[in-house]
């Protein structure tokens, strides 16, 4: 219906947008709002997934190797540290298509 509104807008004067009647005004706005939120949902659809996930339980592990290494962490701190990223790195292995 908005489609509508702005057709016959363009067969008058410039500016004679706003002296339409208020109901015809909201409805054109609502429009225009629909239009708008439903190409925003298109583009988010299409829009290309990031290609590789972030690695971060793999890094953090390799992080607290080094420190245990150095000394800078305890038996008990690496091995809770390893204990808690096994999961989380069996799991980005897991979606990155590798075998564990």
């Amino acid at each position: 219906m908005s489609w509508l509104v702005f057709a016959v807008l363009a067969e008058k004067e410039p500016g004679s947008f706003w002296q339409l009647a208020p109901e015809r005004l909201v409805i054109s706005i609502a429009g225009l709002a629909v239009l708008v939120t439903i190409a925003c949902y298109v583009i988010a659809t299409v829009r290309p997934k990031p290609a590789k996930k972030e690695r971060w339980a793999n890094e953090w592990l390799s992080k607290s190797r080094d420190s245990y290494s150095r000394g800078e962490l305890t038996d008990d701190e690496f091995r809770t540290i390893k204990t808690t990223l096994a999961a989380q790195l069996q799991d980005e292995l897991t979606d990155s298509g590798e075998k564990s």
